[in-house]
């Protein structure tokens, strides 16, 4: 149950067919909540997502899109039930706030569709911030075990099979935090939101997702200040030339003991020869 007195679970019925016969059986599967994020009373973005550590939510989303440059700059964070959904006030302090509403501005414009002018369009490829060097460094073991221990630290996966996660790796504690959401992109930010509640610095680890790499992922990341990406599925082209110019180390498609490093390969310590074909 979250704080706002919702489950992320429901029940429902379905009609099972299998070798056996049909039969009619409960499933228990995820949520999926309007959730908006508000500020100074207006609406600036709405997700389908969980509704589960919501205020991470909303710190991780102010962080990794660039609203915020710390939580400092958070003030009050007010989440409210409205039924269909659930709508975040979001309090920004001084400094932040002028620099939020200046944004607004500059990207409000007068048509109504997703992507308002060039303005949004360089929003949505905006460059992605040099992680610098890590303050740790990984081996091919560290890359197998921190996917192998997020898999254990899932319940609404474990409970739906329908839900991503986001969790933060590092060589000597292994995954120090964990978020799940339907969305993975929320998981993220969830994650997000909760390193810096606690002060976690990316570049002590490395984000791991079960989702493929999109190019948001890797601005997400690189907001965070990891050097190290791991995925259980592919990257988009777009993706692997951002984290090379963020300077992220990307490893994906991580099955088993095997898995790709699409950049900077050198950055982890491998056991075994590397043959080059």
């Amino acid at each position: 149950m979250s704080a706002t007195g919702r489950s992320a679970l429901s029940n429902v019925v379905r009609l099972t067919m299998r070798h056996a016969g049909a039969s009619c059986q409960e499933r228990t599967v995820p949520e999926e909540t309007p959730v908006a994020f508000s500020f100074g009373g207006s609406t600036h973005a709405v997700m389908m997502a969980s509704p589960m550590d919501l205020e991470d939510f909303a710190r991780g989303f102010c962080i990794t899109e660039g609203i915020v440059a710390s939580v400092d700059e958070i003030g009050e964070i007010c989440i409210e039930d409205h039924g269909a959904g659930l709508d975040i006030q979001i309090v920004l302090r001084d400094a932040a706030n002028r620099r939020f509403e200046t944004r607004r501005r500059r990207l409000a414009g007068p048509v109504g569709c997703g992507l308002c002018g060039i303005e949004s369009i360089e929003e949505a490829m905006r460059s992605v911030p040099k992680v610098g060097s890590p303050a740790v460094f990984l081996s091919d073991k560290d890359v197998v075990q921190a996917v192998r221990l997020l898999s254990q630290m899932q319940p609404l996966h474990r409970q739906t099979g329908a839900a991503h996660a986001a969790g933060f790796y590092t060589p000597n504690s292994g995954i120090v935090m964990a978020r799940e959401d339907v969305g993975r992109h929320n998981a993220l930010d969830k994650l997000a939101g909760a390193l810096a509640l606690r002060d976690i610095k990316g570049k002590t680890g490395a984000v791991v997702i079960t989702s493929r790499v999109s190019v948001e992922m890797i601005q997400k990341s690189a907001a965070i200040g990891t050097s190290f990406v791991i995925a259980v599925s592919a990257p988009t082209a777009l993706a692997v030339r951002t984290a090379e110019n963020a300077g992220i180390t990307l490893i994906a498609l991580v099955r088993g003991d095997e898995f790709d490093v699409f950049t900077f390969s050198q950055s982890i310590q491998v056991g075994a020869p590397i043959i080059v074909a």
